[in-house]
């Protein structure tokens, strides 16, 4: 995958203030260009031998390839799970012009 192309990022949060705090370093430190924030997902899962149901927001994170590992450390290093979803999802295509508006505000 070339360094310019573009990831969409899901991440899910346990709340509206951690959801709110990791996009804001996100997008304040350049590792994404844009977050968009989901209220309201219900996520089940199995957790320690057992099936949770837990209410969460989700996070569309908008990166490029480059900035994806710097991105996942941060995320990791900021996230209040003990094991943070970080799902990365090549983007194939979009509109030009704002593909072109994400890289250049992630660009270093």
């Amino acid at each position: 995958m070339p360094d310019s192309a573009i990831l969409l990022c899901l991440c899910t949060c346990p709340d509206a203030a951690s959801a709110q705090r990791l996009a804001e370093a996100l997008v304040g430190e350049r590792l994404a260009a844009c977050v968009n924030r989901l209220p309201g997902v219900l996520s089940t899962y199995r957790w320690q031998g057992a099936v949770q149901t837990e209410g969460e927001e989700l996070l569309l994170i908008k990166t490029t390839a480059e900035r994806f590992e710097a991105l996942k450390a941060r995320l990791l290093a900021l996230h209040p799970y003990e094991l943070p979803e970080l799902i990365a999802l090549p983007v194939e295509r979009g509109h030009a012009a704002y593909l072109e508006w994400v890289r250049a505000n992630v660009a270093e």
